[in-house]
């Protein structure tokens, strides 16, 4: 039996491959002593735009710089789709990208491809085995598959004739124990050899899967430090290792205690690897873990509204692989890419009026008593963005939603509502506007367009999906005598909502019909700070 350890690997796509050099020389120093067989240190890639760190790379400039200890066998992975969509041939992609064995201190090259892809990796696989390399197959996105498919791609495995293990990975965490007895008994129709198991755990079950195919006779293992990998992440290696300390193992666990205390669990506080209910949800529906992941850190979400993109996307079939456009479309639930469309309902809204915009920051509730007052003895037109939860109903003019995600998750309190909304009607679908039917509805378009905030009479454009921008346009088709806000108390300076807010700001202010803002609440953006308790007409 062999553990393989992928955490710089799996785990880079928690930190972009960027790993602090003491983190990686304490987990090389703990992986060694734990004497753990093999050790992935991460990607091998092609250059590729944006940071990404050393080990999406990998490279042997950068492996050379590192203190390796003796002990395990090194490795990298490389995409099968890294190989075949190179524009290269497989001869000169494996070539630039690997240098013999003999010469390098990594031993173990694995390929990760897709099912799609076992067809046109023989050649990648004899290449790499001539340059001297053990070399590992991983396919990828094996649950479901029928068992005469699985069998079909360990035949092509097998007819390789050189490769070293065949691996199979639970790549939606939705796997069983049943799950994997099939595909073990299916890859075993065809496949002789060395069989491997990467797992994830989505729905908690990776370590019981790892045990069930060693039941099996599956010999290699893969795991990562606390489970650190894509969405909800992997066995851990730790708690594999516990179970083995049980069946007294060879392993010597104590070095990777020390080092998932030390430094990965501080690490998994910061960037919220692991299972949960979410990662649960979108296993159950064959959604790719990495919906979720960049749901969860899409800030401007609210978990109602997570859970409400995960039910859309679970009614798409094209969604076991992960697609940034389909992300967007399930955000904002328009799917028919209709052209933006609007009434001129909003123009001269605001005209000769005291305003006083109204969002969901902590202040809004700490001040909650003066803002009524406040409300209450100047009598401005109350824009609210999306339902406050703070200010009564009653109080409030209009409600403004720019994206039906919002919407979604508060339907039913929308419904109750007996005031005017502000919406793009192009952006909700046929199914959703019902929920509508009884309120008032001011139809105003909305198209995003990355660095523009200007006004026309039937519809706005903003650079970002922020109701907030689509409120300024609004006031931008008026004149308004005075625009008061409460509840912008903003984020931390390193926050990318902040730098996003500001921008919006700064656009608004160029423009020449632009009414100043005025916070009367405490904020961190640029705004002219007033106060509710002495407000300035």
């Amino acid at each position: 039996m062999n553990i393989l350890d992928c955490t710089l690997r799996d785990g880079g796509y928690y930190n972009n491959w960027d790993f602090e050099p003491e983190v990686v020389n304490a987990y090389l120093a703990a992986v060694a002593e734990a004497k753990i067989e093999f050790v992935e240190l991460g990607l091998r890639n092609f250059p590729k735009q944006g940071f990404l760190g050393a080990y999406a790379y990998t490279t042997e400039a950068h492996i050379n710089s590192l203190d390796l200890p003796e002990g395990p066998t090194y490795g990298v992975m490389v995409d099968a789709k890294t190989i075949l969509d190179s524009g290269l041939s497989v001869e000169d992609a494996v070539s630039q990208l690997f240098i013999p064995a003999k010469d390098s201190k990594i031993g173990l090259v694995r390929i990760a491809a897709h099912f799609h892809e076992v067809e046109s990796s023989g050649p990648i696989v004899k290449q790499l085995k001539a340059l001297g390399y053990i070399v590992g197959y991983n396919l990828m996105q094996a649950g479901g598959k029928p068992d005469d498919v699985i069998a079909d791609k360990a035949r092509q495995a097998k007819e390789w004739g050189d490769l070293d293990s065949l691996y199979f990975a639970d790549s939606l965490g939705n796997m069983d124990g049943d799950e994997v007895t099939r595909i073990v008994n299916a890859l075993r129709t065809q496949w002789d050899g060395p069989l491997g198991i990467h797992t994830h755990n989505n729905m908690g079950k990776g370590l019981d899967n790892t045990l069930t195919a060693k039941q099996l006779g599956v010999t290699w293992l893969d795991t990562t430090i606390t489970g650190m990998g894509r969405g909800a992440g992997n066995t851990q290696t730790e708690s594999l290792l516990a179970v083995l300390d049980k069946e007294g193992s060879v392993y010597n666990s104590k070095p990777i205690y020390e080092l998932v205390i030390r430094h990965f669990e501080p690490m998994q506080k910061k960037y919220g690897w692991g299972s949960n209910l979410l990662y649960f949800l979108g296993a159950q529906n064959d959604v790719h873990p990495t919906y979720i992941q960049n749901l969860l850190s899409n800030s401007h979400y609210g978990t109602d509204e997570i859970v409400g993109a995960i039910d859309y996307l679970s009614k798409l079939e094209s969604t076991t692989s992960y697609n940034g456009a389909v992300l967007n479309t399930a955000l904002t639930f328009n799917t028919d890419n209709k052209e933006v469309s609007g009434t001129e309902a909003i123009c001269g809204l605001f005209n000769n009026k005291h305003v006083l915009i109204l969002a969901n920051g902590p202040s809004t509730d700490k001040y909650l008593n003066a803002v009524k007052l406040y409300i209450k003895q100047f009598k401005p037109v109350v824009v609210s963005i999306n339902i406050s939860d703070a200010v009564p109903a009653d109080m409030i003019d209009y409600y403004v939603i720019s994206h039906n995600s919002k919407f979604l998750a508060d339907a039913k309190r929308y419904q109750a509502l007996n005031k005017p909304i502000i919406l793009p009607v192009h952006r909700f679908s046929k199914s959703e506007l019902p929920f509508l039917s009884s309120l008032e509805l001011l139809d105003y378009g909305l198209a995003v367009k990355e660095g523009e905030l200007h006004a026309n009479k039937t519809h706005s454009v903003v650079p970002s999906d922020i109701t907030t921008a689509y409120v300024l346009t609004m006031l931008l088709e008026s004149n308004p005598l005075s625009v008061k806000s409460v509840g912008f108390d903003g984020y931390d300076k390193n926050d990318p909502r902040q730098q996003e807010m500001i921008n919006i700001l700064d656009l608004y202010s160029k423009n020449k019909l632009a009414t100043e803002v005025v916070s009367l609440t405490p904020t961190t953006y640029p705004l002219i700070k007033g106060s509710v308790y002495a407000p300035i007409s």
